[in-house]
């Protein structure tokens, strides 16, 4: 039977590997949290853009989302290093009943090598009693047997197996992972962004129609007067009247476009809880504050090859590609045939057991083992199938190369267009106002007429609309342009 030290002895070696069990885990990307200053900037005083930046960069699940699975991706690349970890194993073999009473303990520690895919492992083993012929493989010397080995892959294998792809491969994909950070960032940075301009060019119209109405309601006043002491004919009330319909009407639908965009910007403003906050009116900036459209030189800085090499599509394809090309160096190691050497070394010590002298040496084995499919149709079908995909991730690269390049020329002539109307705009508006004025003048003096005064006020609001309007244009063209070229900075991400 086995001998209480055996069994102190497997537990000696058992203890560690489960001591060894529990894997560190695998921490989330750390995300800065967002404190009471945010939730006080999107709650008081004028609501500015850095602030929009902030609280979506900070608290947007989808960005959150975007960590997480970053996270996720590097708990795989550790599960992956996990195949090279040492590996402690127990085993003990006792005879309850029967003629023979041979009984052992076992304990072995193995390690993978990444060089030529190759195993060492050693053991110690020790047995006490006697086995029948067919176990005499059991036997040691009384102070047991150690023995040392290794195992190697000569043909397939050698250089890249299942193993040390699946590590390379577990890296670049948390590599791929960490870039899609990066894009998810940008785009909702950008459309948190445009959102904003939204909003606030929005605001801005409002006001035009706001003040339209208020000249309205004004002149309303004194034509009832003037009705009321016959200076005005009562046709000069009703017409008024129908101009009030239209320019309540004109307010509401600026007042309902407010709300959509209030409400489609909220879904980026969020506090720090995670919960949607609604901008009130109260927080508009006025477009002086936000000061004037960037010129097309500003931004134009960097080089397009530059900009192409910074793009995270572009840089995540590249490691797409890198990962398809070592998917094909395994499938080429597949059709390699398999030859596989092995060495082992063993020695019993102390005086001769059950088993005989004949287990009183060092034996020292070498063997190889070779094997291969004929046809190998398996391997040739996942080779042709991992160079097909190679080949798709290039030709995809360049027409996404080809489409970035084009969009980037887009915004420019959009940004060059908003920034040539904004400024006609910006005259038509003086003129425009020039216009009312001097018909207003003339109204007063009794040469003018009314329907003409009503007709260049509304052209003077059409043109202010269509100012507010080539400013938007321009904003969302810059903030696209900053997307597009990385500029981390003014997106919030630096």
């Amino acid at each position: 039977m086995i001998r209480s030290s055996a069994r102190v002895l497997l537990l000696a070696l058992v203890a560690p590997a489960a001591l060894a069990l529990p894997g560190v885990p695998v921490q989330a990307q750390d995300i800065t949290p967002v404190g009471a200053p945010i939730d006080t900037a999107l709650r008081q005083g004028t609501l500015q853009p850095e602030a929009v930046l902030r609280s979506s960069a900070l608290t947007f699940p989808s960005i959150l989302e975007a960590f997480e699975r970053e996270a996720a991706a590097r708990g795989d690349q550790l599960g992956a290093d996990g195949a090279f970890d040492l590996m402690l194993k127990g085993e003990v073999y006792d005879r309850v009943t029967g003629f023979y009473n041979g009984g052992f303990v076992k304990g072995e520690a193995r390690q993978g090598l990444r060089p030529f895919g190759a195993d060492v492992f050693a053991s110690y083993r020790v047995s006490d009693g006697t086995f029948p012929v067919y176990e005499n493989i059991n036997f040691t010397n009384a102070l047991g047997e150690i023995k040392i080995g290794a195992m190697f892959s000569l043909l397939r294998d050698r250089r890249i197996d299942q193993r040390r792809f699946a590590i390379e491969d577990t890296r670049l994909a948390a590599g791929q992972a960490s870039i899609d950070v990066l894009l998810v960032q940008l785009n909702v940075q950008q459309e948190a962004l445009k959102a904003y301009w939204r909003w606030v060019a929005a605001g801005e119209e409002i006001r035009v129609f706001e003040e339209l109405l208020e000249i309205a309601e004004a002149r309303q006043v004194g034509l009832r007067r003037g009705v009321q002491e016959g200076a005005r004919a009562a046709i000069a009330l009703t017409e008024n009247e129908q101009n009030l319909l239209r320019r309540r009407t004109l307010l509401e639908e600026a007042r309902r476009n407010f709300t959509t965009a209030a409400n489609s910007l909220s879904f980026f403003l969020r506090d720090s809880s995670g919960q949607m906050v609604i901008p009130r009116r109260e927080q508009l900036p006025t477009l002086a504050q936000l000061g004037a459209l960037p010129a097309t030189e500003e931004l134009v800085a960097a080089e397009r090859n530059e900009i192409l090499e910074k793009r995270p599509e572009l840089r995540t394809l590249r490691i797409a590609t890198e990962r398809a090309a070592n998917r094909i160096e395994l499938r080429r190691n597949d059709l390699q045939p398999s030859l596989d050497g092995k060495v082992e070394i063993s020695r019993d010590f102390g005086q001769i057991g059950a088993g005989g002298p004949s287990f009183d040496s060092t034996d020292t084995v070498v063997g190889l083992t070779f094997s291969v499919p004929l046809q190998r149709r398996e391997a040739r079908g996942r080779l042709a199938r991992a160079e097909a995909e190679l080949r798709e991730l290039e030709l995809r690269e360049r027409r996404i190369a080809d489409q970035i390049e084009v969009e980037i020329d887009n915004i420019l002539a959009t940004l060059n267009a908003a920034n040539r109307l904004t400024s006609l705009a910006s005259d038509e508006v003086k003129q425009a106002n020039t216009m009312v004025q001097a018909e207003r003048n003339r109204f007063r003096l009794g040469a003018g007429d009314f329907f003409l005064v009503n007709l260049r006020e509304e052209a003077a609001a059409d043109a202010r609309i269509r100012a507010i309007r080539a400013q938007l244009s321009g904003r969302i063209a810059a903030t696209s342009y900053n997307a597009a070229t990385i500029n981390l900075p003014a997106l919030g991400l630096e």
